[in-house]
């Protein structure tokens, strides 16, 4: 398919003209023509049907228009693959509201000049380095286990050791609170409906409630986190854990506690993944910001997976 035919198609279905299309263009209103009657013939259907105020779509022009525009999309990040300098850095910050979103947000405001594409993965680490070594993104954030496979290409950076809190509303038996272990969350019911039971993710709260006598419920439909927030918030008995720097936003009324956990802290060690010959250079700026500012341990004892405890320092 003729991708500039395509292009001159959204041009005209935007302006409504076929001179004002080919004004915007730079090319005559001829060529717009030609190039139109070419793409119907191609897809031998009527894209417009001109009327005294212009060209409107037909029910054809319509259906094709959302794909001519993922053509032109696509067209662009095809081109963009081959200039990294001339794009956006894209990263996976793996869920927007957790640390690594905050850490990239921090990073823009350092860098305002510096495009990005934040985009979210559902995949887990061997997900991410595919996508990482493919291309298909920059950079991604998640904790690399140290008998994790890693082609040669890939290099990683332990940039994040986030410590957990615990969640209650205020009825809960730990409301008031201003700390507490992880054995104090024996007994009571932690709910995580919806936890990734693959790959890092799941290995880490395995871990975790095996070492502490946690109960983690992963039971239950994900309604999202606006409706766990609610349930928790209503709730006598329910908890939830999450990340020191992720960001929840819920009205006053529900009255929702932060709980610190200490004495272990237990911290989810977390990685930048990027490829080596990936020459952007708002990668490497990326990699200096996270570098010089990198959230470690807090200054207490803490609490890691095994196979965290087992990697080289």
């Amino acid at each position: 398919m003729d991708l500039e035919a395509v292009r001159t198609f959204v041009a005209v279905a935007d302006a409504g003209q076929f001179q004002e299309a080919a004004a915007d263009l730079s090319i005559t209103q001829q060529a717009v023509s030609k190039r139109i009657a070419a793409l119907e013939k191609d897809l031998d259907v009527r894209l417009f049907t001109r009327t005294a105020r212009g060209a409107r779509l037909t029910i054809d022009g319509q259906a094709f228009l959302p794909h001519a525009r993922e053509l032109l999309r696509v067209a662009a990040r095809a081109d963009a693959s081959v200039r990294p300098g001339r794009r956006a850095l894209r990263v996976d910050v793996v869920n927007r509201r957790i640390v690594t979103a905050g850490l990239l947000q921090d990073f823009y405001r350092m860098h305002p000049g510096i495009e990005l594409d934040v985009v979210t993965l559902d995949a887990d680490v061997d997900g991410a380095v595919a996508a990482v070594e493919a291309g298909t993104i920059d950079a991604t954030f998640h904790a690399v286990p140290p008998q994790q496979h890693l082609p040669d290409a890939i290099s990683t950076a332990r940039v994040i050791d986030e410590p957990h809190e615990a969640l209650v509303g205020p009825r809960h038996p730990l409301a008031n609170a201003r700390a507490i272990t992880p054995g104090q969350l024996a007994g009571h019911r932690v709910w995580m409906p919806g936890l990734d039971a693959r790959g890092e993710v799941a290995v880490y709260y395995d871990e975790l409630a095996t070492a502490f006598g946690i109960t983690i419920d992963v039971v239950g439909p994900v309604f999202g986190n606006e409706a766990l927030l609610a349930e928790i918030a209503d709730s006598s008995d329910l908890a939830t854990l999450v990340g020191e720097g992720s960001r929840y936003l819920w009205p006053d009324s529900y009255d929702l506690r932060r709980i610190p956990i200490r004495d272990p802290a237990p911290v989810y060690p977390m990685s930048l993944i990027w490829r080596d010959d990936n020459p952007h250079p708002a990668l490497a700026a990326l990699r200096d910001f996270l570098g010089s500012g990198r959230r470690d341990s807090p200054d207490t004892d803490v609490w890691t997976p095994t196979w965290e405890r087992a990697a080289p320092r």
